[in-house]
Order: C-alpha cells, then structure tokens, then sequence
C-alpha cells in the first residue's frame, strides 16, 4: 500500500473526531525552525454538516485492537487497516506545511497492540517532528486511555492541546458499547494532563525558559445519542468536567449510525444534529455566560426545548425576573437577556457611560431586538411592540422555525450554517 493510499484511508477514518478547533496557543517563528503557533494559526474547513474541521486531521492507524460498537473503526468491523509510520507521516506533515496546505497537526489513533504500543508510535512521531524536521507549528494529539503516566508526560512535552476522550457520558454507556474502556482509564490521564498544566504554570512563573506542557490544554468529546443519557445528564457531566479538569472545551459529535449493532440506533436514524447544536448552545451558557447546567434543565425539564435556544427558553421560564432596565442592569443581568451576547453587554456597559440608550441605540450596538426587545425596558420604556407578557406568546413570536407535530416527533436535522444569516452568524460569534 503506497503513502497516498493510506492518507486517503486515515484521514477519512479521522473525520468522526469532532474535537478539533483553533490552536489557542501564541508562538512566533523562532530562527533556525519552520512554522509557528499564532491563535488563529491553524487552517479550517467546513464540512456539509456544519463541523469545523482541520486540513490535516489523521489518524495514526486504524487497527484497532478494541472493539467499541459505535465506532468505524472497531476491530469487528470490516473495513482497510493500516498504519503509518513515524516517518511517513512527518514527511507527509511536512510536505503539506511546505506547499501551504496545513500550519498544524491533529493527530489521534486506533489502538493498535496496545495503548503503551499506540502511545510509543505518536511519541515518535512527535519527536522527529519538532527536533529532527524543527517544526514549531501547533500539534494537538490524543491520549490514549490506558498508556502508561510517563507516556502521556512526554507526549505532553511535545504538543500544544492533548485531549483525552470520554466518548460515553456515563459508565453504564461505557460497559454496553467500549467494554473494553472504563471510566477510571478514561478520567485518570485527564486528570493527570490537568495536574501538569498547574504544575507547568507555576514553574514557568519561576523559571521563564522551562518546558512547556500542554500549553493550549485539554480538550475531550462526547458521543450524543448512541446511548440512553438526556440532555441534563450531559450537561451536568460537562460543568462537571470544567470545573474538575480546567478543559478548554467539551466537544460534542452527533452519533452517525455507520455500523450495525443491537445496542446502538438504527442505520437508517438521523444523526441528532438539533440536539447536538443545543448542546454547543448551552456550553456557551456554561462558559460566558454565568449559567449553571440547574438552571438551564431541570429534572422535570431533562430534555432542550427543539423551538427555542437554551437561554431564550431558561428567560420563557422565568419571565418574573424581567423586564430589565439596560441603562441601569448589571453586567451579570445583561448576559441572562435573551439577543445580548457578551461582546454586546460589554458594549452597553461602556455606551450608557456617556449616553441614555433607547431601542435604536441597541440596534446600532449590536443587540438582536428580534429575542431582546420582550425582555428589557429603555429608560423606563417598553421596547416591544407586542404588549403582553404572555410566555406562550413570547415563545411564539422569538421561536427560530415552525415544526409540525410530525417534525417535533422527530425533528428535521439542523446545519449549523444552512437556515439564515442570523442563525450563521449566531454559529460563528457564540452570541446568544
């Protein structure tokens, strides 16, 4: 099997890891090397479904040794196996970096022997990349659950982001469909990652040119709708991830029905896209905007709500809290409107120093009046044109699209970017 072939073979393998995003790293070009890491340095692709995706995403190999139904590459599974080696993929690396392809590397893995073994093949690799061809550009890389602590170190000296998937939400998920994963080999080198982070910053406090460990952080991804969890229970792994392991981002993969398996959904089910792009909704709440996964669902509540965005839907619910006065609301306040992202809250904070703000104020701030103007007063006045504070009402009229009732059974399956240029632009800026 030629190089090409195998390329061909690796990379489409590589294409269900959604945990792949711009580098969060700053690092210019030093004398002597080739490449950098700048934050926004890393070259995206958008798939027909929306997913932001590298140029160069490839895996390993695809020889698993596991056997986890939901997965392509699952050693059951009859599909074309191989394997790079070290060398070829720095050649091919580099070769893609030289003619301007690629700035960056995202580099996962099968299992192949073992998780030492698979760990040992990207070490390899990595260290002939940065000393032997001098590349200075970003790498992220996976961790291998079940490799060896000093492993997951050394791969950490040579990366910018590890991540360590969690693929099922829960342990009961896990020992259906991955048996041969646990939750402890899953959580013990993420954990690990995170304690050298802490350790490495505070050691470059003291010493300016000490080794740098995973200086991006860590990242990990879950598979939705392969197994039974509701929304709430992913969104409380989430917050509970964040806050436990510091994770830069939790990505979140809508399960495609690839192989056949008495566990998982039907080939011929749609991937749950809408309830994947509620869920990148709400950890947006989680992260900029001060919710708590209680407070966005609830146990009589576990499950989002197809016609509205987390946030609209938390304000439905608790219309006694508006409306709010945006000449006199805190920051905190502002971010729990509905149309107001953080970048617009900042923008409030700072125009009312010098001016009263009334609706075409807002407009011209950057406020989505479509969802906001139900929810806030200007100057004591009321900025919707529709007089009720009927919720139902409300919902209605701020809900993104009509479903029919056989479309809420099982609702139409949402890009990320198809349905306007609200609904883009919402996709790409986060605000909410």
């Amino acid at each position: 099997m030629d190089l090409f072939q195998k390329l061909e073979i690796l990379t489409d393998a590589a294409k269900y890891d959604v945990a792949c995003t711009s580098s969060g790293v700053d690092r210019p070009g030093e004398k002597g090397k080739i490449g950098n890491a700048v934050k926004a340095g890393i070259c995206h692709s958008f798939a027909a479904d929306g997913r932001c995706i590298s140029l160069l995403k490839v895996l390993m190999s695809n020889d698993c040794v596991f056997d986890c139904a939901y997965c392509v590459n699952r050693r059951t599974n009859e599909c074309r196996r191989t394997t790079f080696t070290p060398e070829e993929l720095c050649e091919l690396m580099i070769g893609f970096y030289r003619r301007n392809y690629v700035e960056g590397l995202f580099l996962s893995s099968a299992v192949v022997k073992s998780p030492d073994y698979t760990c040992e093949i990207m070490l390899d690799t990595l260290i002939r990349l940065r000393e032997t061809y001098r590349f200075n550009g970003y790498v992220h890389v996976k961790a291998i659950p079940g490799a060896d602590a000093q492993l997951i170190e050394k791969l950490g000296m040579y990366a910018d982001r590890m991540s360590v998937n969690i693929e099922m939400p829960s342990q009961q998920s896990l020992k259906v469909l991955a048996p041969q994963k646990s939750k402890e080999s899953i959580l013990k080198p993420m954990g690990q990652i995170s304690r050298g982070i802490k350790a490495n910053s505070r050691e470059l406090v003291k010493y300016k040119k000490a080794p740098r460990f995973v200086p991006a952080g860590q990242s990990t991804q879950m598979i939705i709708g392969a197994s039974a969890e509701t929304d709430r229970q992913i969104l409380k792994l989430t917050e509970g991830l964040y806050n436990k392991y510091s994770l830069k981002r939790v990505f979140f993969s809508a399960y495609m029905p690839i192989v056949n398996d008495r566990n998982l959904p039907a080939l011929n089910t749609p991937p749950p896209l809408l309830r994947e792009h509620r869920l990148y909704q709400a950890d947006w709440l989680l992260r900029f905007y001060q919710f708590q996964a209680d407070e966005i669902l609830d146990d009589s509540n576990p499950h989002f709500n197809p016609l509205l965005d987390p946030k609209c839907n938390w304000a439905i619910n608790h219309m006694e809290q508006f409306p709010v006065e945006v000449n006199k609301a805190s920051y905190a306040t502002l971010l729990r409107v509905p149309g107001i992202g953080v970048k617009s809250a900042q923008r409030i904070l700072q125009a009312r120093r010098y001016a009263i703000l009334d609706v075409e104020a807002l407009r011209k701030l950057g406020i989505v009046l479509k969802r906001a103007r139900f929810f806030i007063t200007c100057n004591g006045k009321n900025a919707s044109l529709l007089r009720t504070d009927n919720p139902t009402v409300i919902a209605g009229a701020i809900c993104e699209r009509g479903f029919s009732e056989r479309e809420l059974a099982a609702p139409e399956q949402l890009s990320l970017f198809a349905p306007t240029k609200e609904d883009g632009s919402k996709c790409l800026t986060g605000q909410i």
